[in-house]
């Protein structure tokens, strides 16, 4: 007996309880015939109530199968191991383990160890036990939860009162969702970083300008307590994301929406708009290969023609441009909504009064669109500063505190990926600094989302 067998069993009791308590809830209509108010409540609320009785503990059942079935059959098979036929280490036991569920699923001919082949026969004869039990204990909860509902179910039986109160309660519950994943999201970057603030002090990692966090294996080695100074990423983060990339896309987005809402034919408007909005369903990666491949030489060409003799080929300046392309449908698509969402009255009634539409536009429709605006600009913002693989591609690794748009730089999220990637050990400083990194990234865009929320408020007071 599968799980996804199980599965379709409950679905179809369900489904059967629905019928069974739709049909008796019909049964009441027709006995009561045309008068009002005989049965409280529709035929088919008494089936979804029927059917909500029969599918919940059924499908605990199967929640709790999923989630204690393999450590309960792993135990077994671990016990009825001879003495010493496993090493006591756990990653001695997850790889026997691992041999024998390859065992079981045929993903091995052979056995490497000894003792995998009669554990392999315990795993099975565990694993139909416990599927033949939590099987038949779901099935039988839904089938009784099914009779239950049916026989309580009468012609003045509230059933749109119960069905919707678990529609509210299975929204309150998926609301809970996302509210607890933020505080799981927090919880963790406030427990790593709290490790990482034991071992380095926060005022050299928020003001310190060295960083170099590649720590030696021994400590008589040169480095060996590294260098944790992010400013220079803090910086590069700023450099790139919020200066270059901004002086992009605010510009050509805010011109782009102008256009396209107070200018274009409804023709060109139509083809434009979807157009300019693929650009946000390119793939970051291939923004990078073309950042990397054709951008960068472009700027460092261009930097060499003026006479800067040390542009890198990696720079900020190519990422920030590249990036700049990016968000710009981040901006147009907010401010164009936000122009079209004005009312048509305050453009009629500024050119009646004899303004030109340029005046308007500026005098007029900016201002009363201004929370949308910077709405979208903080967006875009936003996105580019978590922005990773147009960094590593085009802008370098190289954590360095300078002005110079053709030097190389790098980013918070770009370090991270660094100091996350490959075989880490998480008690280091080395590995913990990222999550410290992750905590401010995550506080600065708090902190723009807080500003865009007051911006908004102060403006749809002024135009309401």
């Amino acid at each position: 007996m599968s799980l996804w067998a199980v599965l379709l069993a409950v679905l179809a009791l369900g489904a059967l309880g629905f019928w069974l308590g739709r049909r008796r809830a019909l049964g009441f209509v027709a006995q009561a015939g045309s008068e009002v108010g005989a049965v409280h409540s529709r035929p088919h609320q008494h089936g979804v109530f029927v059917a909500i009785l029969s599918l919940l503990p059924a499908l605990a059942v199967i929640a709790a199968w999923a989630a204690l079935a393999g450590g309960l059959v792993s135990r077994e098979v671990l016990a009825s191991l001879p003495e010493g036929a496993v090493g006591p280490s756990d990653l001695e036991r997850s790889a026997f383990l691992a041999e024998v569920r390859g065992l079981v699923r045929g993903d091995y001919a052979a056995a490497f160890n000894a003792h995998a082949e009669a554990a392999a026969a315990v795993w099975k004869a565990s694993a139909t036990r416990y599927a033949m039990l939590f099987g038949s204990a779901a099935l039988a909860l839904g089938a009784l939860g099914a009779l239950w509902g049916w026989s309580r179910l009468t012609a003045d039986f509230r059933a749109r009162t119960r069905v919707e109160r678990f529609v509210m309660l299975a929204l309150v519950l998926a609301s809970l969702v996302a509210i607890l994943t933020t505080f799981g999201i927090v919880a963790s970057l406030l427990f790593e970083s709290f490790r990482f603030f034991q071992l380095v002090s926060p005022v050299e990692f928020l003001f310190g300008t060295q960083w170099s966090p590649q720590t030696a294996m021994r400590a008589d080695q040169v480095g060996s307590s590294g260098a944790f100074g992010a400013v220079p990423l803090f910086w590069g983060t700023v450099f790139i994301g919020a200066i270059i990339a901004m002086l992009v896309a605010i510009p050509l987005g805010l011109m782009t929406a102008i256009y396209l809402t107070q200018y274009a034919a409804p023709g060109v408007r139509k083809v434009a708009k979807p157009v300019l909005e693929v650009l946000a369903g390119v793939p970051t990666v291939v923004y990078g290969f073309f950042a990397a491949l054709t951008v960068a030489p472009a700027v460092r060409d261009f930097a060499l023609s003026i006479g800067i003799s040390n542009a890198s080929s990696e720079s900020a300046l190519a990422a920030g441009l590249v990036m700049g392309v990016m968000i710009i449908p981040f901006v147009s698509s907010m401010a164009d909504d936000a122009l079209t969402a004005v009312p048509r009255s305050m453009r009629d009634g500024s050119l009646a009064m004899g303004a030109t539409p340029s005046e308007t536009i500026r005098k007029v429709l900016i201002p009363a669109a201004l929370p949308g605006i910077v709405g979208g600009v903080l967006l875009a913002v936003s996105r580019a500063i978590g922005e990773t693989m147009i960094v590593v591609m085009a802008a370098g690794l190289a954590a360095r505190l300078t002005a110079n748009p053709f030097d190389s730089v790098t980013t918070v999220t770009a370090q991270i990926v660094a100091l996350l990637t490959g075989d880490q050990e998480f008690d280091s400083a080395k590995t913990l600094s990222a999550f410290a990194l992750g905590l401010v990234l995550f506080l600065v865009t708090l902190a723009l989302n807080v500003y865009a929320l007051a911006v908004v408020k102060k403006y749809r007071e002024a135009y309401d």
